[in-house]
């Protein structure tokens, strides 16, 4: 696996980098054959907090988890534990839909194989299970924020009174609020 290590408001030291290289690079141990896809990983710091975020890109599964902590390796194992977890989902996943089908067996690693030809985007399933209607109240900003506050949701859709655009106010992690407006 080749790595993408950044740091935002924090110096990757060569300890920091070892470290995740070589905790990530245990997720190999999934793979018949060592994975070819590019590691994105950025490590930030926010108020005393550490956060780790990783992002690795194969056909039909993208892997991405993050974590925060107070301490930065503990973050690191932490979010190690999550990919892993992603990893045999997948391969369960996989083995049991060909299982019938007399499949290899190692298709989780002919999959590897076969992306570096083939669009990682073509035949993934997206699946809708609910579908809300609604009537957009005109309000300002305040009070959607009052109302996504009082319906417990983490964001609420409403139309600005003074602009009458369909505007998104949500939850931030820091606990403030953002507004998403159109162009």
């Amino acid at each position: 696996m080749k790595y993408n290590i950044r740091g935002e408001n924090l110096e990757v030291t060569a300890a920091i980098n070892d470290y995740v290289e070589k905790k990530i690079g245990k997720l190999g141990r999934y793979f018949d054959e060592e994975p070819t896809s590019e590691v994105h990983v950025n490590l930030s710091v926010y108020n005393d907090e550490q956060q780790i975020e990783v992002t690795i890109p194969m056909k039909n599964l993208l892997l991405r988890a993050e974590e925060r902590h107070v301490d930065l390796y503990a973050a690191i194992d932490l979010v190690v534990g999550k990919l892993e977890r992603q990893i045999r989902k997948h391969k369960t996943k996989i083995n049991r839909k060909f299982r019938n089908e007399g499949a290899p067996k190692y298709v989780f690693a002919e999959m590897e194989k076969s992306s570096q030809q083939a669009d990682p985007y073509d035949d993934e399933d997206i699946e809708i299970v609910k579908n809300k209607r609604f009537d957009l109240k005109p309000m300002d900003s305040e009070e959607a924020v009052l109302q996504m506050d009082m319906l417990g949701h983490s964001f609420f859709v409403f139309t600005n009174s003074d602009t009458n655009n369909t505007n998104v106010v949500y939850r931030r992690r820091d606990g403030k609020y953002g507004l998403i407006e159109p162009n």
